[in-house]
């Protein structure tokens, strides 16, 4: 493969503090890299340094004459006195850029829905960034490098630019190097992995999954990391090899090493263990919505955000939320945690519920700016207990990565993803048991994202996330509920992968016509006639295929009921054999279930319910 470009014994130093010490790596044709490591490790600086935006203190950076780089910065560079579409193309005409059908897919999958003659000043932060995307990527590049560029991208906009740059080059052309706390991002993208850390980098192959892994090996056999950052990845990587087979796949070294590393690792979460713990604790009632519809706020059309839904939420629920933007997610969980009231419907409160809410912006901590971090946690309370063991408020805060130093740092001083780690950790010491966290892994690395996933694993609430972090959803929630944008809750049995499957087929054809934007979604094709709907006879055997998976999803309850009994009885016999006889009776049982729900939602949908 040839070599695009590099850097050479790269120092960084800010003031005592050496950042980059003597670096020396290269990007050649092909590669696919994200990087990964600390706040404050170098990432971005690195980026910078190769990107040629910075100058090191010594060494230098190479690339070959020909080879152009493109690179998105994390702050906003955008001439904000120009219009959106000044601002991605100049001053070409929309028949001179609409004839590239590549320029025409970047446009459809990120400003579709951005008023194309609105200036830039005016947008979102959310649009901003869009905007300065599509701009780079309609660009042509050898190289691109991009800092953090999930930021602001729902859970679409995400899985869009992973298939944009998966099949932007042939697979041994160009090269890209992304900064991103998104873990599926990095997981579907990348062919290597470099992690920043203690002014140095260490090059891995694969996505995250295989650094994970890889990580797990090195940390084993070199044993010069501590103990608790070695539990953290050795639970990580047990969750790893639990889920979808293809992120085991991709790994070259031998995945029997690792497997015996994680041989006496359990279960992330005792799913049974922490509904019992959490019924205790709330009683049988949590929160319900029957029946709720909201009206948009200033709508004079009449629509509405929510549209007679109904959510019930058991003890111990753990419960995904994606939607497009603006469908309603962070109303939903201001309903439930009664800060606004229904238009119509009811909102049922059980008499022992404690809800905290993890809101977007952090506001919460204004009042104490002027507060140690320390101080903060212990005006709450001085002990804590996770997953049954009993924690001090400066363990708790030292187990999601404040160190003893920054555990004296005043409020005001903290980092976005440290504020929003303290607020965390505040909900936590209040001990609610229904926690809300709307869109918690904004400004937080990969480290401190799986302290806080290992938080929540211990945690026996019930718990309600919103997030464009796919990882994270199904990494901390057993099943995930999507707002379509229509005034309705809908259930995703086949998870986040359903939901952008739904969304695809609603986008399918469309013509993008809000905002005077030119351009096509991203099937640029003449909208299809509407569907004139089932006829009787359709719906009749939808009707008939209706209550007969009802009924079989109801003798299938049973059967799970029978085996979790009998699983109890061979737990308490030391029966291992039959336990694990059980385990894959009981996988096969939630196997069947979940083709029933698709099979019952197809039928609701022919029904028009």
């Amino acid at each position: 493969m040839a070599h695009l470009l590099g850097g050479e014994n790269l120092t960084v130093s800010y003031a005592t503090r050496t950042v980059l010490d003597g670096i020396t790596l290269g990007l050649e044709e092909g590669d696919r890299i994200g990087m990964v490591g600390r706040n404050g490790d170098g990432k971005s600086t690195l980026m910078r340094l190769l990107a040629l935006r910075a100058t090191p203190d010594s060494g230098r950076v190479t690339k070959r004459g020909d080879v152009n780089v493109g690179y998105l910065d994390q702050s906003d560079v955008l001439d904000g006195d120009l219009t959106v579409g000044a601002a991605i193309v100049g001053d070409q005409a929309d028949y001179e850029w609409a004839r590239n059908p590549q320029i025409r897919e970047v446009m459809g999958g990120l400003v579709s829905d951005v008023d194309w003659h609105a200036n830039v000043h005016a947008l979102s932060g959310g649009q901003k960034r869009r905007v300065a995307l599509a701009k780079l990527l309609i660009e042509d590049h050898d190289v691109i490098m991009l800092d953090e560029p999930t930021n602001h991208l729902d859970v679409e906009g995400v899985a869009w630019l992973s298939r944009h740059l998966k099949t932007r080059w042939r697979a041994n052309q160009g090269a890209f190097l992304v900064v991103t706390h998104d873990r599926w991002f990095l997981d579907e993208v990348c062919n290597k992995t470099w992690e920043v850390h203690d002014g140095i980098v260490d090059p891995f192959e694969g996505g995250y999954a295989a650094y994970v892994l890889a990580r797990a090996e090195r940390d084993r056999s070199a044993s010069v990391m501590e103990g608790k950052r070695q539990q953290l990845v050795k639970k990580e990587l047990a969750w790893l090899r639990r889920g979808a087979p293809a992120r085991t796949a991709k790994p070259k070294f031998r995945i029997e090493a690792a497997n015996a590393l994680i041989a006496d690792v359990p279960a992330p979460r005792d799913s049974m263990a922490l509904s019992k713990m959490a019924t205790a604790r709330q009683g049988k009632d949590v929160l319900d919505l029957e029946n709720v519809s909201l009206d948009f706020q200033g709508a004079e059309d009449g629509r509405k955000l929510f549209d007679n839904i109904t959510l019930r939420l058991a003890p111990g629920e753990r419960l995904g939320l994606v939607g497009v933007n603006g469908a309603g997610k962070t109303t939903l969980l201001k309903l439930l945690n009664g800060q606004i009231t229904p238009d119509a419907g009811k909102v049922k409160r059980g008499k022992t519920v404690v809800t905290a809410v993890l809101s977007q912006e952090v506001k919460e901590l204004d009042d104490v700016a002027d507060l140690r971090v320390i101080e903060v946690i212990e005006r709450e309370k001085r002990s804590f207990n996770v997953g049954g063991k009993e924690f001090s408020a400066g363990q708790l805060v030292e187990q999601l990565g404040f160190t003893n130093e920054k555990q004296w740092t005043p409020v005001r001083d903290l980092s976005g993803g440290e504020r929003r780690r303290l607020q965390l950790l505040r909900l936590l010491v209040g001990e609610p048991n229904v926690l809300m966290l709307d869109e918690p892994t904004n400004d937080l690395d990969t480290d401190t994202l799986a302290a806080v996933e290992d938080v929540l694993d211990g945690w026996p609430g019930t718990l309600v996330v919103v997030s464009h972090d796919r990882y994270l959803l199904e990494r901390v929630t057993d099943h995930q509920m999507a707002l379509l944008g229509d005034g309705k809750l809908r259930g995703l049995p086949g998870g986040v992968d359903q939901y952008l499957e739904l969304r695809e087929s609603a986008l399918a054809g469309s013509t993008v016509t809000g905002g005077g934007n030119p351009v096509t979604s991203a099937g640029s094709a003449p909208a299809a006639a509407a569907p004139s709907g089932a006829s009787e006879a359709e719906k009749r055997d939808a009707r008939k295929a209706k209550n007969r998976i009802e009924r079989q999803l109801g003798k299938l309850e049973q059967q799970e009921k029978k085996v979790h009994d009998q699983m109890v009885k061979s737990t308490e016999q030391s029966d291992f054999d039959a336990l694990a006889e059980q385990n894959k009776k009981l996988k096969d049982l939630a196997g069947e279930r979940e083709a029933l729900e698709l099979e019952w939602l197809e039928a609701l949908e022919v029904l028009g319910e």
